[in-house]
């Protein structure tokens, strides 16, 4: 009689020599997050994410003891020791502020055309790293975030799960009911489809007049492009609220800190 071959489920795993199945982690074992350099240390609030970049390409950042100079070399949370310019990332305090962004000034770090940047208003404050959250186009003024919490300014601006955006505008018209509703239905334009959440005719005079408009996301220069679409220009704009924040009584260019009930209301 012929002799008959072991069996093998179809899925098991042949057994190097030596008998031992070798594995990444043990059965059970959760792997610990992974994230690349440059990203450990704008998670960490010291800096931007292409500030960061910078900072390990030019030599001031090592992982182990080990100068490393690749913004994406993979770093472990728990596992790996990460210096810059030889001091360990410090936990960082978390800080969250509210700026009146005047009109004028452009909503970025550092602008290659020389312009003033939303950055002019927190000079001399003796403030940590801060980023935007979302931006104010350079026409536009009114209220934004500033944080260094990458995680929680990504809620924010996530269409998903961010708050309502409140705006009054001031246009060169008087729109009449179909103009709103067309608004509120939404345009196509450069491929993209813009509408409002709500909106409503606050006053108006013989040339112009006022809209209250809240947005539930903010594509580039969202109102603007929607409102040109149905004849009317915007004069002036204003976020006068992102959620249940209010921009209230802060003065052009002044900031403050979130309280910890707004922080909360944000949630």
């Amino acid at each position: 009689m012929t002799p008959r071959r072991p069996q093998h489920h179809q899925n098991a795993r042949p057994a190097p020599p030596g008998g031992r199945l070798r594995s990444g982690f043990a059965q059970g074992q959760v792997q610990a997050p992974r994230h690349g350099l440059a990203r450990v240390l704008s998670k960490a609030g010291v800096c931007s994410r292409s500030e960061a970049a910078r900072r390990v390409q030019d030599g001031r950042v090592s992982v182990d003891g080990r100068v490393v100079r690749d913004p994406e070399f993979p770093v472990v949370d728990g596992r790996h020791r990460v210096l810059l310019d030889g001091q360990p990332l410090a936990a960082t305090q978390r800080l969250y502020i509210a700026l009146n962004k005047p009109r004028g000034l452009v909503t970025t770090v550092q602008d290659e055309r020389g312009r003033d940047t939303v950055y002019r208003c927190l000079e001399g404050a003796g403030l940590p790293w801060l980023a935007p959250v979302g931006r104010l186009d350079k026409a536009s003024e009114g209220l934004l975030f500033f944080s260094n919490d990458p995680e929680w300014a990504a809620r924010l601006t996530d269409p998903a799960t961010g708050p309502l955006k409140t705006y009054r505008v001031q246009v060169d018209g008087m729109p009449d009911a179909a103009q709103l509703e067309r608004m509120r239905e939404g345009v196509d334009d450069a491929g993209e489809h813009l509408a409002v959440h709500s909106v409503w005719l606050l006053q108006h005079g013989e040339r112009n007049a006022w809209l209250e408009v809240v947005l539930d996301e903010g594509r580039n220069r969202h109102i603007r492009r929607l409102l040109k679409a149905l004849g009317l220009d915007v004069l002036r704009l204003v976020r006068v609220a992102i959620g249940p924040v209010q921009l209230a009584e802060l003065g052009k260019g002044q900031w403050r800190e979130l309280s910890a009930a707004e922080l909360n209301a944000l949630k």
